[in-house]
């Protein structure tokens, strides 16, 4: 592969910010795989936003993009997996497997689609420099003939058709809008887009923590909600605080500390079964590998209120959730999936064209 830009790349990321800012070039935020592609003649590469190789998990979209794209490019995009009209991301997390087999099996099972947003590399030359909407320009001219499973996201420069898209477009599984200056550079690495994401709270039960990696302070709270048959389900942590806040987490959940898991709601986490009936803290992954995921039980008595931007399959929280405040006024019982803002359906063809 001789390309005017090799791998590895590390994608243009994006800061978040709280409203949709004018005057900038805007698409939607997709869930999936950030991936950047590289086609130098039969030579497809698929890498990831850390620089590791995606390319033998997603066989089927590595020949489609030999089959779609310009000879020689190199892409920006989101790899996604959509059923019923809608994004999945666990159908996507599946992918990342040891086993060839398994990987053939679930590329026909559930096969994956590229979403082009930007275009690094045409032919033999290279355009980090060209501004943004030149860039665009040529990316939709590269694939103005496309078919699926590649696509060319959606943009607009109208900031209330971006609105629009922030209110509709979560039901089909996207988490937002991003927006881009328009000479922006490509600037690898760097927080130089803008992300505005969903934000919604909830009241969870906190049943258990986690110890930080640094010593004997939480490194993350486990959060439960109740579902219709009145079990507590693992449904995500919540993470981001001070290490002096850390120390204060160890003191005042002392009281609630349990000397072993039994007659916890999630006793059973360590049998690998039990994960196939309900949800559970430590379930085995292929992200976790040799991690510690062992926890701390706490009778779940104490409630907290967390904000989140995005549930996955309605279940669990899509991102780690961000502390606000205890709740003392609200019983563990109350906290239930029944408080959870269900965004209208919106289905992805409509998006996609």
């Amino acid at each position: 592969m001789d390309l005017p830009v090799m791998p590895p790349v590390k994608p243009m990321l994006a800061k978040s910010v709280a409203k949709i800012p004018p005057d900038m070039h805007y698409e939607a935020k997709w869930d999936g795989f950030r991936a950047i592609v590289f086609r130098d003649g039969p030579e497809v590469e698929l890498g990831s936003r850390t620089g590791k190789t995606l390319t033998r998990y997603f066989p089927e979209l590595v020949e489609a993009l030999r089959e779609r794209l310009p000879e020689r490019c190199v892409m920006d995009g989101e790899i996604v997996i959509a059923r019923e009209g809608h994004l999945d991301f666990d159908a996507l997390s599946e992918r990342i497997h040891p086993a060839a087999s398994r990987v053939r099996t679930l590329a026909e099972r559930t096969p994956a689609s590229f979403v082009a947003f930007d275009l690094l590399a045409l032919q033999d030359e290279s355009l980090l420099d060209v501004p943004l909407t030149d860039r665009r320009k040529l990316l939709t001219t590269a694939l103005s003939q496309t078919t699926p499973p590649v696509h060319v996201a959606p943009s607009t420069t109208d900031i209330d058709v971006a609105r629009q898209w922030f209110e509709e477009y979560e039901g089909a599984g996207l988490d937002g809008v991003i927006a881009k200056p328009l000479t922006l550079r490509y600037l690898q690495d760097e927080r130089a887009m803008f992300k505005i994401k969903h934000e919604r709270t909830a009241d969870v039960v906190v049943a258990g923590y986690r110890l930080h990696k640094s010593g004997p302070v939480v490194g993350s709270l486990l959060l439960g909600l109740h579902d219709d048959r009145g079990t507590l389900q693992h449904v995500g942590v919540s993470a981001a605080f001070p290490m002096k806040r850390r120390a204060e987490l160890i003191e005042e959940l002392e009281p609630l500390r349990m000397r072993d898991a039994s007659g916890h709601p999630w006793a059973a986490w360590a049998e690998e079964a039990a994960h196939e009936s309900a949800r559970l803290p430590g379930a085995p992954s292929r992200w976790s590998g040799k991690k510690d995921l062992s926890w701390v039980p706490l009778r779940p008595e104490r409630v907290a209120e967390v904000a989140y931007d995005h549930m996955e399959n309605g279940v669990r929280f899509r991102h780690t959730a961000r502390f606000r405040r205890w709740r003392p006024d609200r019983t563990p019982e109350s906290c239930t999936y029944a408080q959870l803002e269900e965004p209208v359906r919106y289905d992805l063809d409509e998006i996609l064209g």
